[in-house]
């Protein structure tokens, strides 16, 4: 059961929350699985998110991993300092993910463990995986927490993040998923976890793997990656979104973005989307290229250490959370601020 205790937003007031004070008895009885994710057997950096969340509940820490071959990432996770053990199940039915076989794996290792908290990244696989874990358990997920309070009290944003909600759950389990730019991905190095293989009940399903077409690229990830330039619908053309943004962000060094408006207009792919219903990014510089500003977009990156802004409409929503603001037409500001740019890069 939750119970809920809104709050207006106030930025990032969640930084500054204070863990409650726990027994020493009952941190002792804490057990939490990290569900971490890996691709191709590389670990998912970005997963090492849910470790860091774990670590801050107290009590024992191990970590999941399943795919075809996940051997090299169980070692790499064993690393993480904190970790007791990895739990490893290497079968070719997990590679992708599917839900319907990997959410019976995790409930085979959840009840095998006898943990009291799980706890993932919210990210596209636990939100495909998790909610059918929960269910198949009888308890209740609690997504995209940014704070924890004590081991039944956590704090996620509601209503695009304009009020922060504090729930306490008193189920006995608790389903967790959590908003990477809130918890840092935990660092691989300073641990020794012993790596053994864990509980494989071969489910059946009727679902198969057929394809996928992924999009590649050089650059950094844009969940993760300390400078991002986004673009809006101001851009009006793919063609303007690939010639005005591709040379930012190749003189930053940074990762590309791009509102939902110029998403759904065909200027930029799915996967670039920042906002309540694409990701969720806090680099230490965002910089935003004919985005209005709308709320759901700023849901996605209002976190950002240093938000800049590049618009005509001097009335636009984004300039009144941007730190630095430029009023003026994007297709010749752009292109200057990128030259100058090279030109550092050149000197330097």
């Amino acid at each position: 059961m939750l119970f809920n205790s809104i709050r207006p937003s106030l930025g990032n007031v969640s930084r500054g929350l204070h863990s409650a004070l726990r027994t020493p008895n009952s941190a002792s009885l804490l057990s939490t699985l990290a569900i971490l994710e890996q691709r191709d057997g590389q670990l998912n950096q970005g997963s090492l998110s849910a470790i860091t969340a774990a670590k801050k509940l107290g009590g024992s820490v191990h970590a999941f991993i399943a795919g075809s071959d996940v051997s090299g990432a169980a070692q790499e996770a064993a690393k993480v300092a904190g970790i007791e053990k990895v739990v490893k199940v290497s079968n070719n039915a997990y590679e992708k993910g599917i839900p319907e076989s990997f959410a019976p794996l995790l409930v085979e290792n959840i009840k095998k463990g006898g943990y009291t908290h799980v706890i993932a990244g919210n990210t596209a696989f636990s939100k495909n995986v998790l909610p059918r874990v929960a269910a198949l358990l009888d308890t209740q997920q609690i997504s995209d927490i940014t704070a924890i309070e004590n081991e039944n009290t956590f704090v996620r944003p509601i209503y695009a993040g304009n009020a922060i909600a504090t729930v306490e759950s008193s189920d006995p389990l608790k389903i967790i998923t959590v908003r990477g730019t809130a918890f840092p991905a935990a660092a691989v190095e300073g641990g020794s976890a012993t790596v053994e293989d864990g509980a494989d009940p071969k489910a059946e399903t009727s679902t198969e793997w057929l394809s996928e077409d992924l999009t590649k690229s050089d650059r950094p990830d844009l969940a993760t990656a300390s400078k991002v330039v986004s673009g809006g619908r101001g851009l009006k053309s793919k063609e303007d979104f690939d010639k005005i943004m591709t040379p930012l962000a190749d003189s930053l060094g940074a990762a590309i973005g791009a509102s939902r408006a110029a998403v759904d207009s065909g200027y930029a792919d799915n996967s670039l989307q920042v906002g309540q219903t694409g990701k969720v990014v806090a680099p230490q510089l965002y910089l935003a290229v004919g985005i209005s500003g709308a709320i759901q977009h700023l849901a996605g990156m209002k976190d950002s250490k240093v938000i800049a802004a590049i618009n005509k409409d001097a009335d636009a929503p984004i300039f009144q959370v941007a730190d630095v603001g430029l009023v003026g037409d994007l297709f010749t500001e752009v292109p200057k601020l990128t030259e100058e740019l090279n030109k550092i890069e050149k000197k330097a």
